[in-house]
């Protein structure tokens, strides 16, 4: 396997291959006799450690055996696969236009998952969207990543994701900064609309709202929006890419996270109110 392109993916690479050459060290090893142990060539043992190729799930295996660590095998795979296919660049994903542009919002994920964990800062979660709120974020993002016009499949295919809300089983608890109630995509009217939709999400039973309200004392402050899908994995989203964090430590660290979130933000009738207000406002 080759080095991947992104700088991020090459500094997970080399962390990786550095934890690698901590657990050889503390078993004891040399790079020649961990190669013995592991029935491979010693270059291949220093490419690894040195971030130069990546461990497949065999190696890892492997290397953690021969030198006792096998309670870190979970978390090295699981490293070891963000480090491979975790950074998906969203200008590549759009040459096929919008509608392509997933990053790890899938059908299937979201098929899986019974527990949905969203934070936002500036935007309505694209589960709580209208069609027209969509649209007029989507055409932003059309026009600035330069890709195809399919915004009305684009639209289509998000609104389709939207059906999982009602499936049994599922639950998702969302919290909200107040600024994402005044970031306007489209015009009063498109806002006024997108307000409304989230105080009839509130209604729904599987749906849990919460909203941060500005200029209220905190604990905590994230510097991303990122989605939580059960245990298994994190999304976040920048201008030009989706992240997928599938460590458990790292997924630990976000959830604990969330959860300061949650306990700043307001609910129910209060939640209500912060909405309602927002919505006087564009009269």
């Amino acid at each position: 396997m080759t080095t991947p392109p992104s700088s991020s993916a090459r500094q997970a690479q080399g962390a990786l291959g550095a934890r690698l050459r901590e657990i050889r060290k503390d078993a004891g090893f040399s790079g020649r006799a961990l190669a013995a142990a592991t029935d491979q060539h010693f270059t291949r043992v220093s490419k690894l450690e040195h971030g130069v190729q990546s461990p497949s799930d065999q190696d890892i295996r492997d290397w953690c055996q021969a030198c006792g660590a096998e309670e870190q095998i979970p978390d090295l795979i699981a490293t070891a696969r963000v480090v491979q296919s975790a950074y998906l660049e969203f200008r590549r994903q759009a040459r096929a236009g919008m509608k392509r542009v997933l990053g790890a919002h899938t059908n299937p994920l979201y098929e899986r998952t019974s527990l949905f964990r969203i934070y936002e800062h500036n935007v309505i979660p694209g589960l709580f969207q209208t069609a027209a709120y969509c649209s007029a974020m989507l055409s932003f993002w059309i026009d600035f990543l330069e890709t195809p016009d399919d915004l009305d499949a684009a639209v289509a295919a998000r609104m389709e994701r939207q059906r999982v809300i009602y499936q049994a089983g599922k639950r998702f608890v969302v919290v909200l900064e107040e600024q994402a109630l005044r970031t306007w995509f489209g015009t009063a009217e498109v806002q006024a609309g997108q307000l409304g939709r989230l105080l009839e999400a509130m209604s729904i039973p599987t749906v849990s709202l919460g909203i941060i309200p500005m200029m209220t004392e905190r604990a905590a402050v994230a510097s991303a929006g990122f989605w939580i899908f059960d245990e298994s994995l994190v999304a976040l989203e920048t201008p030009t890419a989706s992240i997928e964090v599938t460590r458990p430590q790292e997924i630990e660290l976000y959830a604990r996270m969330f959860e300061h979130l949650n306990a700043t933000a307001v609910h129910g009738g209060a939640a209500r109110s912060l909405i309602i207000k927002a919505l006087s406002e564009l009269s």
